[in-house]
């Protein structure tokens, strides 16, 4: 069957690429999605078995960093579209683990880059009707200041483009302008990567955009970020690690939010410009983990704040950024995209999953599902 594009998405085995691969899989029938991932710990075919049958999709077990067979796959598949979201992301990690990151969110960058450079040039339309898009994180501008006028112990309210009110913990906000300044290895790592995206598009004309979000939530979340692991322990009674008073805040955005961004920006946003792409939604993590356990208390049918006594304050992380918050109103005002789901409502429906797939937890905790895809895919 010949289709009308042949899209490579890197990372669709993991939280967010799982969830683009499927509104992609389901909402173009005309496409050709190519799903490629290294299925390393994070990475679980698991996330995609409702869609893993479907005629439009095909799954290429691959490392990014192999560029001569991302440069074969390009060729055979005819891709013209790469929607990038392999990467190495837990903060933490990247601290012990800093060369790991290098090599999967820099090396994997270029080496992605360098073979669509050689595949696409070698054609006789060259560019035309290709796209590079590569996704990003909110965490290589740095940090932003407390700057509530009474302090930080509650938010004010600002007012969108759209009109739409939400609360701050400060008059500053991500731009797409705004200077870059990673604290920690693993936003040094995509704040490289992102540069190299952008010298493809000055130095030889490929056409990129950069996106860059704020921290995501939803189904199918590794449960060593916060929201996941933290329901995971308070129904099995564990400590809920707290770093430092718990008072660092981030702009929150439930994941199918972001794969909808995701969409309009590959089809409608203009080659070479950046996008950030928030939720106008800051939190405090104390008072998330406060909301998670009355949610998860609830559901459980514990009595209200049973598991208060679960939060533990541990020492803060080397490096560990204030307050991070995203205008989006570029997004809103140039392609119409809104998130739909506010964030009580949205840890509602994560909670409600994470209780009802008490099977899938289980399965990625133990680590099972590696040795179950390592087997499956060894002789390929």
């Amino acid at each position: 069957m010949k289709y009308k594009r042949n899209i490579v998405i890197t990372g669709g085995a993991g939280f967010i690429g799982s969830h683009v691969v499927r509104l992609f899989v389901n909402k173009y029938p005309e496409y050709h999605i190519i799903n490629i991932d290294k299925l390393t710990y994070a990475g679980n075919l698991a996330n995609l078995i409702d869609i893993e049958n479907k005629s439009n999709y095909k799954f290429v077990k691959m490392d990014i960093c192999d560029i001569d067979a991302f440069y074969r796959l390009m060729q055979e598949e005819h891709v013209d579209g790469i929607i990038h979201l392999a990467a190495e992301s837990h903060v933490d990690r990247s601290i012990k683990e800093p060369f790991t990151f290098v090599r999967t969110n820099v090396i994997g960058t270029l080496s992605l880059l360098q073979a669509a450079k050689l595949c696409w040039e070698s054609q006789s339309e060259k560019y035309e009707g290709k796209r590079f898009y590569h996704i990003s994180t909110d965490e290589v501008y740095g940090a932003l200041e407390m700057t509530h006028p009474e302090g930080i112990d509650s938010p004010f309210t600002t007012v969108a483009s759209s009109g739409t009110r939400h609360e701050a913990y400060g008059e500053d906000f991500f731009l797409e302008t705004t200077k870059y300044n990673p604290h920690s290895p693993y936003s040094a790592s995509k704040a490289s990567s992102d540069h190299f995206v952008r010298a493809f598009h000055d130095t030889y004309g490929m056409p990129t955009i950069v996106t860059n979000c704020s921290n995501n939530y939803g189904p199918y979340q590794f449960p060593e970020k916060l929201i996941p692991l933290f329901i995971n322990n308070i129904c099995h009674r564990k400590p809920l690690p707290v770093y430092g008073k718990g008072e660092n805040v981030r702009d929150w955005l439930y994941v199918e939010d972001h794969a909808r961004a995701i969409d309009l920006i590959f089809h409608k946003g203009k080659v070479a410009e950046t996008y950030n792409i928030g939720g106008f939604n800051e939190w405090k993590n104390i008072d998330i983990v406060k909301l998670i356990i009355k949610t998860v208390d609830r559901f459980l049918g514990r009595p209200e704040g049973a598991d208060l006594d679960l939060i533990t304050y541990v020492t803060d992380r080397p490096g560990h950024d204030v307050r991070y918050a995203i205008d989006s109103r570029k997004l809103q005002i140039e392609l119409g995209w809104e998130p739909l789901l506010q964030f009580e409502e949205g840890i509602e429906k994560t909670v409600k999953w994470y209780l009802e797939n008490e099977a899938w937890m289980d399965n990625v905790t133990s680590g099972d599902y590696q040795a179950y895809y390592d087997n499956m895919y060894k002789n390929r």
